[in-house]
């Protein structure tokens, strides 16, 4: 297992949580670790951290991805996209050292061509661009 799982599960989740208002955080966790057998302790925790840091600061990452996102207003965009930049930003700001913005970036658009639109590496890719160079 890796980053990319753990940050694959931690997508998984949010998404569930987005739009299933009726869900916990902890019983959205542990329904995607059920299905995700595969994940190894240290990237369960990984997808915890990343679940729990997105959600927490949920209010400043929205903030931040709002700044730099034009027209596009956080609600309108589409839930993968809104919860990928999400879990980026969270990186981005509250991650570990080891983390460059260009490995962060490129995980978010690498997650963006597989669970997102046409569109949604392109987006993504402009929106933490822009978020980096501020």
């Amino acid at each position: 297992m890796s980053r990319r799982q753990a940050r694959c599960a931690a997508l998984q989740t949010l998404f569930q949580l987005d739009l299933n208002n009726i869900l916990d955080r902890e019983n959205a966790i542990n329904a995607v670790l059920s299905i995700t057998k595969v994940l190894k302790d240290a990237d369960s925790r990984y997808m915890r951290i990343l679940v729990n840091g997105a959600i927490d600061n949920k209010a400043y990452i929205d903030k931040k991805i709002s700044s730099v996102s034009g027209d596009w207003h956080i609600n309108r965009m589409p839930a993968v996209d809104r919860n990928i930049l999400r879990i980026a930003v969270y990186e981005l700001e509250f991650g570990s050292d080891d983390l460059t913005p260009k490995i962060i970036i490129n995980e978010a658009v690498e997650l963006a061509k597989q669970f997102g639109t046409d569109n949604s590496s392109r987006f993504i890719n402009g929106v933490l661009g822009s978020i980096v160079k501020k």
